[in-house]
């Protein structure tokens, strides 16, 4: 009963091995440092020369080792005495009868996966001895503890082989068989100090003195194997191996059993403990140990067991049964996993989902964040007036009025201006439509469940049905985004209760930086002449809308006015002065000795109404109008603006000079300013600095458009995320189920979208065969019966 405790044991270890089971067994971790001696422990356990030897690291794969006691060969049968001994590796279905094929066998293996560059690895070799000169044991041969690296041995290998003995010799269900040679002080054994780090009381772990026969002359190992110097409850056992000569020299292994019998017998302070020490002490005492932890951990490992039968039927249950979903029940499948990634897909856009993310933000909590973080700073970042110069304001409020003078800042200008504008917000908007239908996919792609993922071909299907709807979904959302856009830029309603209220305090303080210098009044001298200062003052404040604007080029108009001021006056002595005529002079008036306005059109109360409107219509178009020169030709007031710009009025008629250039032009005296040079004038118009009234009007249509744009900006920051939620989310959610439904639930097609994955049917078949092996083992080990030692 004991040997099929120890081979159930062995046969446990192999299946779940070979299944990847998480079952620790028990078993005996061989562990000392290099030249300790342990290779040469366990082959005289063995009875057998077959592990690898040489130097450095020889053992660079864990070895796991289980021997099983046959009987020996019956004698009359001659045929079977070469089955008297033989090795089986778990990775191999063969008998190896020689034993040097063996280390051969092991060598390959460890250069097969451990490389050629004397690295280790942590994947184990199961090797499976059948011996009449064994005891039933599990013992694991681990690598030995090395501090310097030599040769090619990488420069962590002491962290390396450190961590992998740890990764043994730390689970509850391992001995720990420490080797350490008898001629090194044991303070400077690393096994025993590895086992005291996860053993510290010393209940588990079997001491091991090799070399005992190396010792100096004198001295001893007696203390030690006493357990006065180091106590472990399971003891210390001292052997005596074969030494390299011997080795060399292919000593038997009885000789050398019976040459370490003898050492002891003979030996003067081992004589009294020879019966507790030597190689066949030895076996028998990791024989009892193993069988009475097995007896000791059985609650416990059938603990284990249950609680692994329960993890694995679940994992299998979340497979499937494949034999289940025949013919007549894969309709019903197939409604079911598309109803369930239908659901999916709404409750993660709605954040219903029952595996919601605490580390990072999914789903419906993305779009929201593009709405309110993504669009509404992109919109917040745009600048209404910064791609728009001064002189861009200036030529379109030029362009817009044509060829007459405007009265008032023209509101063509100001159209023309802001449509531009308002199409800046296109861009982010289709760009929050686009980081949308990114997000549904991503959303898409992430509802899979563990059912689901049993069938690749139907997941795909499904998220190409969504993404196809998705698809069908971005173009009209797009379109009608820029719709959107276009709407707003159609139709400019000035009339909006916002940009009333921003234009209304716009244009009072326009009316105060008109209204901060009062018009000056001009003192003249008796020959009626202005001063230049006072008619400089006079250009730059001398004529106001009525609005509260100023005209666009202030210095044509008022230096016309300069003109007139300088003629003699209109009314007659004693008569009274007519009112101005549309309030235009209204800057002009200047005072003189005699109480007299200048520069105002006047005429006496006797005057005819057909006289008094000739002459206000000389004072527009000419005649002897005041300001202009005897014999002066009325196309003198057909210079345009702009080509008295930077140029000194005429000092004796205060007319421009370029103004009697184009007088001689027309009079055929001067051809200075033909049409081949007026190209270059009017180019020189954008380089001449502007006017007070230009800056007043550029300014307030600045200041205009940015009212007007913040009310657009709002209202596209409401409008596009509604609209996105109408034609693309929401809709999308509603059809996903029908859509669903009526692409891919067709009985001609249940075959092939039912179509498992080859590696998920191996997996599954793995998990079965582990389900059956706890199962197994469960049976077995609870019709075990435990008997005294």
């Amino acid at each position: 009963m004991d040997n099929d405790l120890i081979q159930l044991v062995n046969k446990l270890q192999d299946t779940f091995a070979n299944l990847g089971g998480e079952l620790d067994m028990p078993q005996i971790v061989v562990v000392g440092s290099q030249s300790a001696g342990k290779s040469s422990v366990l082959e005289t356990i063995v009875g057998r020369d077959f592990l690898p030897r040489g130097a450095g690291i020889v053992t660079r794969r864990p070895l796991t080792l289980q021997l099983v006691h046959i009987p020996p060969p019956d004698p009359d049968n001659p045929t079977a005495s070469s089955y008297a001994e033989y090795g089986q590796f778990l990775h191999l279905d063969k008998r190896f009868t020689d034993f040097g094929e063996i280390r051969r066998e092991i060598e390959a293996e460890t250069f097969r996966v451990a490389g050629q560059n004397k690295g280790i690895s942590k994947l184990p070799i199961s090797l499976r001895i059948y011996s009449p000169k064994v005891l039933d044991l599990t013992l694991v041969d681990l690598p030995g503890l090395t501090k310097i690296p030599v040769g090619d041995q990488p420069s962590d290998i002491e962290r390396q082989i450190r961590n992998l003995v740890l990764e043994y010799i730390s689970k509850p269900n391992a001995v720990i068989l420490a080797v350490s040679a008898a001629n090194v002080d044991l303070a400077n054994s690393d096994a025993l100090k590895l086992a005291r780090s996860v053993d510290p009381q010393g209940r588990r772990t079997i001491g091991v003195l090799t070399k005992l026969d190396l010792m100096d002359a004198g001295t001893n190992a007696l203390d030690i194997l006493n357990g006065r110097i180091y106590p472990l409850k399971l003891g210390f056992i001292g052997v005596v191996n074969r030494s390299q000569q011997d080795i060399n020299s292919e000593r038997s292994m009885d000789d050398a059993q019976a040459h370490e019998k003898e050492f002891f017998q003979n030996h003067p302070a081992y004589r009294s403990i020879s019966h507790r020490n030597g190689t066949r002490y030895l076996a028998k005492t990791l024989n009892h140990v193993l069988l009475n932890h097995i007896r000791e951990k059985l609650p416990d490992m059938k603990a284990r067991l249950n609680t692994l039968m329960g993890q694995t039927q679940h994992e299998l249950d979340s497979f499937g049964d494949a034999a289940l979903f025949d013919g007549q029940h894969q309709g019903a499948l197939v409604l079911k996993l598309m109803t369930s990634f239908a659901r999916d897909f709404v409750s993660s856009i709605e954040g219903t989902s029952s595996d919601i993310s605490t580390k990072e933000l999914s789903g419906g909590a993305r779009i929201y964040y593009i709405f309110n973080d993504v669009f509404g700073h992109a919109l917040e970042s745009i600048d209404s007036t910064s791609n728009l110069t001064t002189q861009d304001i200036r030529t379109a409020i030029r362009n817009s009025t044509g060829p007459r003078p405007s009265l008032f800042v023209p509101e063509v200008a100001f159209d023309l201006l802001v449509k531009p504008q308002i199409k800046l917000l296109e861009g982010p908007s289709l760009r929050c439509v686009e980081l949308v239908y990114e997000e549904l996919v991503k959303i898409c792609h992430n509802c899979t469940s563990t059912e689901l993922q049993r069938f690749p071909r139907l997941h795909a299907r499904l998220i190409d049905v969504i993404s196809e709807l998705l698809q069908e979904r971005l173009g009209p959302t797009s379109e009608y985004a820029s719709s959107l856009i276009d709407i707003q830029a159609a139709y400019i309603n000035t009339n909006h209760p916002a940009f009333m209220q921003n234009s209304a305090h716009a244009h009072a303080h326009h009316q105060r930086r008109t209204a901060a210098v009062p018009p000056p009044i001009t003192s003249t001298d008796m020959n009626g002449s202005v001063s230049a200062e006072e008619e400089e003052a006079d250009d730059e404040h001398s004529e106001v809308m009525p609005n509260g604007t100023a005209p666009k080029d202030t210095r044509s108009v008022s230096s016309t006015v300069h003109d007139r001021s300088r003629a003699p006056s209109f009314v007659p002595s004693g008569a009274k002065e007519a009112p101005p005529m549309h309030n235009m002079a209204r800057h002009d008036r200047r005072s003189t000795s005699g109480g007299a306005q200048l520069g105002v059109p006047t005429v006496n109360a006797g005057t005819s109404p057909a006289s008094a409107k000739e002459t206000f219509l000389n004072y527009f178009f000419g005649g002897n109008q005041p300001g202009m020169p005897p014999g002066a030709s009325p196309a003198a007031l057909m210079v345009p603006r702009h080509s008295q710009v930077g140029r000194d009025l005429n000092p004796e008629s205060g007319v421009p000079s370029s103004a009697l250039q184009a007088v001689r032009t027309l009079d055929g005296s001067n051809a200075a300013f033909d049409m081949k040079s007026l190209g270059k004038h009017i180019e020189a118009v954008s380089a001449a600095p502007l006017s007070v009234r230009e800056e007043m009007e550029c300014s307030l249509i600045r200041s205009l458009i940015a009212s007007y744009f913040d009310i657009v900006r709002q209202t596209i920051q409401d409008l596009i995320p509604k609209s996105i939620m109408h034609l693309l989310v929401n809709h999308t959610s509603q059809q996903v189920q029908n859509r669903l439904v009526s692409s891919l639930y067709k009985p001609e097609l249940f075959a092939d979208l039912l179509h498992e994955d080859e590696a998920l049917v191996n997996e599954r078949a793995r998990v079965k065969a582990l389900l059956d092996a706890y199962k197994e083992a469960f049976r077995t080990l609870s019709e075990v019966s435990l008997k005294p030692l």
